[in-house]
């Protein structure tokens, strides 16, 4: 039997997703000899951006764990406070025993649970990998069995996911006493995060807790670790809370430049700003291995850097990335305006304006905005 997707397409499904194509599919695995239920939502530009690619967030449990997870990618990705992802849930809740069985002596997966496992890395990665644009980029997500049976594929000598969410995770003895070990001697980059709640059973809370402490002493720089403890949160609730605090952790370095980051780390910068701006979208194509423009709304965070400690020969640097970056947005031609008016090139900096005023308004740049620039210019100096 050949593995291939039933195509049952429904998009616009869920209210709360307008804006994003929802599909559910049948795939029909020969590991498992069986068919499964897969839900799908394509990013909101997935079909006419047909050269992009996207990151993968692979979500187990996809009977309930799908739509929220679905639901913050969307909103967060809306906001470039994550990258555009396509989220995948597997559908388990007539086969999650049997999907997560391990081996009572070695605790690894066996019969059912390593077909489980078998079919995520060898059949549905694949297929999806065919059928969509998917960049090198994935996460997976689980709660409580399904999240420790994820951490399987760490065992792995190259693990297939670069993130991993763990949602009140029931470690296996053999997670217990090897996830630190290999955490610490990965040479990949992984995002590790865990969630548990002040109000989770008792017995996930503390062996959590312990794992959490270990995890935090590993010193090593390929390993972003991140954890919660919500407050109040119970064993279900922490889990609606939980995934959006991991989508901030993880993408923390994505999102644009905040007004935290703007007071302690943009004014503070030893080089220069555009040299932190640069470097920012330089960690971001290295991290998640993205290639993205640099946003306008940080340009104007840089800008306002640039005045606030007039560091005003810096704006020829930004207008000429800006220009690279935006060539039809008039922030390039407006930053070398600002270049010039401020080194006493009154000429210049007109023609900038005025170049300026021909070009696509951005942030609070208006095209009336550039004609008082311009004015002003010929009133003090008669141009």
């Amino acid at each position: 039997m050949k593995t291939s997707f039933l195509f049952l397409s429904l998009p616009l499904i869920f209210p709360c997703l307008v804006f994003s194509q929802v599909e559910y599919k049948i795939l029909k695995s020969e590991k498992l000899q069986a068919q499964r239920e897969i839900k799908i939502q394509l990013p909101r530009n997935y079909k006419s951006n047909t050269k992009k690619t996207y990151p993968l967030v692979l979500v187990l449990d996809g009977d309930y764990l799908f739509e929220p997870v679905a639901g913050n990618v969307d909103y967060y990705s809306y906001w470039e406070d994550m990258p555009e992802s396509l989220v995948a849930g597997i559908n388990q809740s007539k086969s999650r025993m049997k999907d997560t069985k391990y081996d009572k002596k070695n605790e690894l997966p066996v019969d059912e649970g390593a077909d489980f496992f078998e079919f995520i890395g060898g059949e549905l990665l694949p297929l999806l990998e065919k059928n969509y644009r998917l960049s090198d980029f994935k996460i997976i997500i689980g709660h409580d069995r399904t999240a420790n049976f994820m951490n399987y594929y760490l065992l792995k000598k190259s693990p297939i996911f670069d993130g991993y969410i763990n949602l009140s995770p029931d470690y296996t003895d053999v997670i217990k006493s090897n996830l630190s070990i290999v955490l610490s001697a990965s040479k990949d980059k992984i995002w590790y995060y865990i969630a548990t709640g002040t109000d989770d059973a008792e017995e996930l809370k503390e062996a959590n807790s312990q794992m959490i402490d270990k995890l935090k002493k590993i010193n090593n720089d390929n390993l972003y670790f991140y954890s919660d403890n919500i407050e109040g949160g119970t064993h279900y609730s922490l889990v609606g809370r939980a995934i959006p605090k991991a989508i901030e952790d993880i993408f923390a370095v994505y999102r644009p430049i905040s007004s935290k980051d703007y007071e302690e780390k943009v004014l503070s910068t030893k080089g220069t700003f555009v040299e932190y701006l640069e470097n920012k979208y330089k960690i971001i194509q290295n991290l998640y291995e993205l290639q993205i423009k640099i946003r306008i709304s940080d340009f104007m965070t840089i800008s306002s850097a640039i005045e606030k400690k007039k560091k005003y020969d810096q704006y020829q640097n930004l207008g000429k990335l800006a220009k690279k970056e935006h060539p039809n947005s008039m922030i390039g031609s407006y930053f070398l305006a600002r270049f010039y008016e401020e080194n006493g090139r009154p000429k210049k900096a007109h023609k900038e304006y005025r170049s300026a005023f021909s070009l696509n308004e951005a942030s609070y740049l208006t095209k009336d905005m550039m004609i008082e620039k311009i004015n002003s210019l010929k009133e003090h100096f008669g141009l």
